[in-house]
């Protein structure tokens, strides 16, 4: 039953690059204070292509069937991701090169590995104008797990924004957000604080927790109150099974496209040679729908009223909604965000903390998105981590139509049905936009900083650009960084209160940048903070 959370979950986090941190606040200066890199929607784009020396895309595809077996190996088994991308850009001496990436040979006879892989800021921006490229059925690539698995429906994330029920289900989203924005933080803060009370509570008892259970727990119940209007708890097989239902729904649907860099060459044999049947899951995937058909009903009810779709196009929309985008997310990207945060050896603990205390004091009664708009560097710190680790690493689009893509250095013919594939870890690190690009920089988005928001990428599309039903921008896309925000926030605050009576007992022991290894045993730790001190508890 693990193997769906290993394999998407774990190993995702396990593959992550190391980010290194810097604790010297930053302007974040970048080439962009010399130049300016403009989308290919910008008025300028064309003739910035134009004027750029023309080349032939390097790279190839290889022989037939050797050529993406080859591929596909060095891509999950001999060179990981990150060394499969970064060694072609070097060969080729390119950002824009011909590769091929899995699925593939020998059991994905239907699936085409071979596209143009793009590393670089500038390039990867052409994913998102859709004047120039569709989005129909390539979420994942070539290869697009059976409608099985969402109830014989093709959810709004495949279908492309030409497609009439594109908009029908784009802005059925929208409305969804916009309501629940009214619960939001009061769910997120009472969910929060019972996840932190239960893992508080297992380390005094056990000296130990399991976090990330109790996190994907939080964020079923969070994200059902807030997205569903439905109360786990009313449903005890889903409250009990909820996030492995949605854990092992997501692994099958993803496994012949995620890297797991151990146990080869089984996984190779077992994990990546073959599609799953959505069988294997219908049991729990009903359990859900059940669910939201009977307690999310005033939800299911407004999609069919107001934006035209039948209850199960709502339903099956609302739980991929709800498990890929948002559960899958969020279990992706929060342990980044917390163990980046306490993993620092660098004081980022202290500012933080003198921030929240600034902003929004020890008391959750005052927090609130507007609360955010102050706490510069506690944002910047969520970006940050959003660019060294992209929840989602691969973006793929297909060419609407001939059209000539622009690196920084030299433009390239793209034919009409290419697939683009886009590396988002080295697009985010991309040196001409990003000063110190491989280094974590809490203050790169603080101050002048913020301009730089226009070339954070991870919501398939720019941080300043906005979710529209003509386009495949998250919707969520504010709602996710606000909430991260959020927590961490709440975190500290926290922290500084138990901090606070640990200290009048006279029980603590104070360890200037030290951490307890208890509350976090994958990334370093619980910490307690006060003044210029970090206070392990034993």
């Amino acid at each position: 039953m693990a193997m769906a959370t290993a394999t998407m979950m774990m190993s995702r986090m396990m593959n992550m690059p190391p980010s290194s941190s810097s604790s010297t606040p930053s302007s974040s200066s970048s080439p962009l204070a010399t130049q300016s890199l403009s989308t290919p929607s910008s008025p300028s784009s064309s003739r910035q292509a134009s004027s750029l020396p023309l080349r032939t895309i390097p790279g190839s595809y290889g022989w037939p069937l050797v050529g993406p077996i080859s591929d596909r190996l060095d891509y999950f088994w001999f060179q990981g991701p990150d060394t499969f991308f970064r060694s072609r850009m070097e060969k080729h001496k390119s950002t824009v090169f011909r590769t091929n990436v899995p699925p593939s040979f020998p059991f994905f006879l239907r699936v085409n590995p071979n596209v143009i892989a793009i590393v670089d800021c500038k390039s990867f921006a052409h994913l998102f104008d859709m004047e120039i490229v569709e989005k129909k059925d390539v979420l994942v690539g070539d290869f697009m797990p059976s409608v099985g698995y969402t109830g014989n429906t093709r959810v709004c994330a495949y279908l492309d924004t030409s497609e009439p029920k594109h908009a029908q289900l784009k802005n059925f989203s929208l409305d969804i957000l916009k309501r629940s924005s009214k619960v939001w933080v009061a769910e997120l803060q009472a969910n929060l604080d019972k996840f932190f009370d239960t893992v508080e509570s297992e380390i005094s008892t056990n000296g130990t927790s399991s976090f990330f259970s109790h996190l994907q727990t939080f964020l079923f119940y969070f994200l059902c109150k807030s997205l569903l209007g439905a109360d786990p708890a009313l449903d005890p097989a889903v409250a009990n099974s909820g996030p492995l239902t949605i854990n092992l729904w997501l692994g099958l649907q993803l496994l012949p496209t995620v890297p797991v860099l151990a146990f080869q060459p089984l996984v190779e044999i077992f994990l990546h040679s073959y599609t799953y049947p959505s069988a294997l899951v219908s049991g729990g995937y009903q359990k859900l729908y059940r669910f939201i058909e009977q307690h999310g009903k005033e939800v299911v009810q407004r999609g069919e009223q107001e934006f035209g779709l039948s209850a199960s196009d709502s339903i099956n929309n609302l739980i991929f909604t709800l498990g890929f985008n948002a559960f899958g997310g969020f279990s992706l990207f929060l342990p980044t965000l917390i163990g980046t945060i306490a993993s620092d050896k660098t004081g980022l603990q202290a500012r933080l903390s003198d921030e929240v205390k600034q902003i929004c004091g020890s008391s959750s009664s005052g927090l609130s998105f507007d609360s955010l708009k102050g706490m510069e560097l506690v944002n910047s710190v969520v970006y940050e981590t959003l660019r060294m680790n992209p929840p989602v690493q691969l973006q793929y689009a297909r060419a609407r139509k001939d059209f000539q893509l622009a690196s920084h250095d030299s433009a390239f013919d793209i034919k009409k049905g290419e697939l683009l594939c886009g590396y988002q870890p080295m697009a985010m690190r991309d040196s001409n936009v990003f000063d110190e690009p491989e280094s974590f920089k809490p203050d790169r988005f603080v101050g002048k900083g913020k301009e730089l928001l226009n070339y954070l990428f991870w919501s398939n599309g720019p941080q300043t650009g906005s979710p529209t039903e003509s386009n495949k921008q998250c919707a969520a896309k504010d709602f996710v960084t606000m909430s991260a925000s959020l927590i961490v926030t709440r975190m500290f605050q926290r922290i500084d209160r138990t901090c606070r009576r640990a200290l009048n007992s006279g029980k603590e022991k104070k360890e200037r940048n030290t951490f307890s290894t208890n509350f976090l045993p994958i990334h370093g730790g619980w910490f307690r903070q006060t003044g210029g001190y970090l206070v392990s508890a034993h």
